[in-house]
């Protein structure tokens, strides 16, 4: 399984070699977080020359999203805020990166391995198919009218939060989306989720109980990990965020570093659900502190 990585600052985080095999051209990656045993991997990629590369199709479910500068898939031309994802075997068409582009690159339940090809694999379910989106031309819709969130289970929803929604697996709910929070948007019960949960800040400031993000700033936190008592900053927060299955938020209120605290919708009367875990998080030096991460 992936390390429970808290509030990282990509640049504290050294340059390997891509794994963006199959190409010509150069470029290097910041590993995010990385599953040792799956391959699985979340990543800043910067392409050092122009890369290109033929159709094919990936072990592993891949997903782009552009930082900075130009991406063509195919006919598509993706500048800032552009994406892509391939489930595995889905046929991805020919690449082609400018020079010093910038791009989250994430895989998902595989390895690098990738193979040139004109079509999809035959092990490719009918609903999976190439997704390709300009988040810059996409709505931002409330949260709880655009996402799959499980609002039945007890969540409540706080207004304020926006979504846009860039890939969904109607099969498993696996979901990645860019999410708003407005200018000084509050929630302050404390949470944690059946799925795990990552993101990678794109825009503003936002503190919570293990610190303060900024653009650059990352953390994958694998499943039941408590966190909270959100307070967005004056500018509002974006993030790029994934889920590896439905969200659910499962409340806490009074909590305590001993790992007390008054159940609001989980515990013995609320069949599936399960308590959190403590986990001792990686820490980026930049990030300053780590805070009691559950408040007492």
């Amino acid at each position: 399984m992936r390390p429970h990585v808290e509030m990282v600052d990509e640049k504290d985080l050294i340059w390997h070699p891509s794994e963006l095999v199959g190409g010509t051209g150069s470029a290097r990656q910041r590993h995010l977080s990385y599953d040792e045993e799956d391959g699985s991997v979340s990543a800043k990629v910067l392409f050092d020359t122009d890369w290109s590369r033929p159709a094919g199709v990936h072990v592993a479910q891949t997903e782009w999203y552009v930082l900075s500068g130009e991406v063509r898939i195919g006919e598509e031309l993706l500048t800032e805020g552009g994406y892509w994802c391939t489930p595995p075997g889905v046929l991805c068409p020919a690449l082609s990166v400018k020079a010093g582009t910038e791009i989250l690159y994430f895989r998902e339940f595989g390895t690098w391995e990738f193979e040139v090809a004109d079509k999809d694999k035959d092990t490719v379910r009918p609903d999976q198919q190439l997704v390709i989106k300009h988040s810059d031309k996409m709505d931002w819709i409330p949260v709880e009218i655009g996402s799959p969130m499980d609002f039945e289970a007890g969540g409540t929803p706080v207004a304020g939060l926006f979504i846009k929604m860039l890939f969904r697996d109607e099969k498993t709910d696996f979901y990645t989306r860019l999410i708003r929070a407005k200018p000084g948007w509050v929630e302050h019960p404390l949470a944690h989720h059946p799925v795990y949960e990552e993101a990678y800040t794109l825009q503003g400031t936002f503190d919570f109980n293990f610190g303060e993000q900024w653009p650059g700033v990352y953390f994958f936190r694998p499943a039941l990990v408590r966190h909270g008592d959100f307070r967005a900053g004056p500018e509002g927060t974006t993030w790029l965020l994934r889920c590896d299955g439905r969200l659910v938020d499962w409340y806490t209120e009074n909590a305590k570093m001993e790992m007390h605290g008054d159940p609001v919708n989980w515990g013995p009367d609320f069949p599936g659900t399960q308590a959190p875990v403590p986990l001792q998080p990686v820490r980026s030096r930049s990030v300053g502190p780590m805070k009691d991460p559950y408040y007492s």
